[in-house]
């Protein structure tokens, strides 16, 4: 087997121009690319009978999410935070200058922080919390002088 490259990972939305609010406007994503597609052999991929979707792929340091908009499907399901040991894609990572400010830039953006998982961390001197989009997408939003994830604390 030989993987070439991680090409994206989707997120559904309720409302897509609420979603590239939040995410291109307030997380300083880049817009690289839309479609819209309706009927096969799509639907069949997605498992949607009558499938018209609108997506949107955003850009970030090396990162590409898709947004997935069901105009006549809608959604389903809760726009509340999956639970962390429920399998699956559980979070995504953003780390910041200052904690604060970004969740109250969330706040604004109409996404939800979720104020009692605020802690300090001491080994990594890191001030963490979760925090939410308008659908739920459980984002992990970290202060901390180096990040022991990359080599040498590489940008």
């Amino acid at each position: 087997m030989s993987i070439q490259y991680v090409m994206h990972f989707g997120i559904c939305v309720r409302d897509l121009e609420r979603s590239l609010r939040f995410y291109r406007d307030g997380l300083g994503f880049t817009e690289a690319g839309a479609l819209e597609i309706a009927g096969e052999p799509t639907a069949t991929l997605v498992e949607l009978p009558g499938l018209e979707l609108e997506a949107v792929y955003l850009d970030r340091e090396g990162v590409r999410i898709e947004l997935l908009y069901y105009p006549s499907q809608g959604t389903v399901g809760s726009a509340e935070a999956r639970p962390m040991n429920q399998p699956g894609l559980t979070h995504f990572a953003i780390r910041v200058d200052d904690l604060d400010e970004t969740l109250r830039a969330i706040e604004r953006l109409g996404g939800t922080v979720r104020r009692h998982t605020r802690v300090y961390e001491e080994n990594f001197q890191s001030h963490l919390a979760y925090a939410t989009d308008p659908d739920g997408t459980r984002i992990e939003v970290i202060q901390t002088p180096t990040d022991p994830t990359r080599p040498a604390d590489s940008p």
